[in-house]
């Protein structure tokens, strides 16, 4: 075991990688608003330098956090002393990180079609664009690739879009990946990407939805995040842009949008990982599909799809007052959410972003709701906090399937109840 933490300690500096050696993450039960209050403490400690997976929210809520080897003992003697309970989810970050390494090497081989593309391993910022390009070329009738902005480091952001013809039809955005850390999101808008042109024609409702609608595929929402979870840190979540006068780098996207920005549930300190930027889209992947929206004019249905906690959302994040359409928005999440359990069991909650998990401002659904988008939903994939962001390559395909039911259902009623 030491011999494979040197190992992994010596792989890391040569590729200039963070490494996580001993790190843990901790998931700690507060049973009332007090203990609430007490982590929450502990979150504005910066010299601890804790990564809070899943933040401090209601009571009875888990709290997920990712705790440095040199802050261990000190952690856990604050949460002893008052009295929080907490059990250890991931015994060493690292080994797990290792085990992502070495799947993904295994599995490294570049893929002549879509068909012998692996869709059941993780892959770089240039296999996924890789990716797009063969399917397109594949399928030109179907399949275009959009360019809707440059990133703040230069990089291109490519949407998808599937048509079938027409002009400014009505619309579905799915998005992936804002966050970067999230991989099974990304590897999952792969899928959904080879499987709408395998169902095109053979599937009766995909087919119905795309002779009348246009798919809009956004698999890499956060291309500099994702680039450096791949090359220097993999627990990396936001953007890459710089902040004068701070030497943090990047702001939270789903904090930057016009939608109740920076009210309570964002941080306004550059190093925090829910800091909102500098100001509404600030950040050039957020105004990029802003102005992409604005211009377009006929989206219906807006999904945004993270990782982890196994839930589906819908507004409002920044303010508690029902959404003017909950009725309509719960009964489909329930919908959606029996779909996707349908397939292998797995369970999701469902409900508005704010009293399902905390409050949140400046997100992505809640800008689009309010620019008229009524089917505005964030999805929160596998798993429940066993291994958070870091999901076994293994359950990328369950993953994508049982999550693409859901859209199948959000997508068709959309199609159904137009307005």
């Amino acid at each position: 075991m030491r011999g494979l933490l040197i190992w992994s300690v010596l792989l890391g500096a040569v590729l200039g990688k963070e490494d996580f050696v001993g790190h843990q993450v901790l998931r700690i039960s507060a049973a009332d608003e007090a203990q609430v209050q007490k982590v929450k403490e502990l979150e504005d400690l910066e010299h601890l330098q804790l990564d809070f997976w899943r933040g401090p929210a209601q009571p009875g809520s888990p709290i997920d956090v990712r705790v440095p080897f040199p802050s261990i003992q000190a952690v856990k003697a604050f949460l002893e002393a008052h009295g929080l309970g907490y059990t250890i989810m991931i015994e060493d970050v690292q080994s797990l990180l290792d085990e992502e390494q070495e799947q993904m090497f295994a599995f490294q081989a570049r893929a002549r079609s879509t068909n012998t593309f692996n869709y059941a391993t993780y892959h770089t910022l240039e296999e996924i664009h890789g990716f797009m390009d063969l399917l397109v070329a594949e399928h030109p009738r179907l399949v275009s690739k959009l360019q809707i902005g440059n990133t703040y480091e230069g990089r291109p952001i490519y949407v998808l879009k599937f048509s079938t013809g027409g002009n400014n039809r009505p619309a579905i955005w799915i998005d992936t990946g804002i966050h970067s850390r999230e991989w099974v999101t990304q590897a999952s808008g792969v899928w959904f990407a080879k499987k709408i042109t395998q169902d095109y024609g053979q599937d009766v409702t995909l087919t119905a939805i795309l002779d009348s609608m246009d798919i809009f595929l956004e698999i890499v929402t956060n291309p500099d995040g994702f680039a450096f979870t791949h090359t220097k840190n993999r627990m990396w979540r936001k953007t890459r842009s710089l902040t004068p006068g701070s030497t943090c780098v990047g702001a939270d996207p789903n904090r930057n949008w016009d939608a109740g920005f920076g009210m309570a549930g964002a941080s306004s300190n550059p190093c925090s990982d829910t800091y909102h930027g500098k100001f509404a889209n600030s950040e050039v992947e957020v105004k990029s599909i802003v102005d992409f929206v604005k211009s377009h004019g006929n989206i219906k249905a807006f999904i945004s799809i993270h990782s982890y906690s196994q839930l589906l959302l819908y507004p409002y994040g920044y303010k508690a007052d029902p959404a003017p359409d909950q009725g309509e928005l719960d009964q489909l999440a329930k919908s959606a959410v029996t779909a996707l359990t349908s397939l292998y069991g797995t369970k999701f909650k469902y409900g508005s972003i704010i009293k399902t998990i905390y409050q949140a401002s400046g997100s992505t659904i809640d800008w689009t709701y309010s620019q008229g988008i009524k089917y505005s939903f964030t999805f929160e994939l596998r798993d429940t906090g066993r291994y958070g962001f870091l999901l076994p390559a293994s359950q990328i395909i369950p993953t994508a399937q049982e999550t693409w039911l859901a859209l199948q259902t959000i997508m068709e009623h959309t199609l159904n109840h137009p307005y």
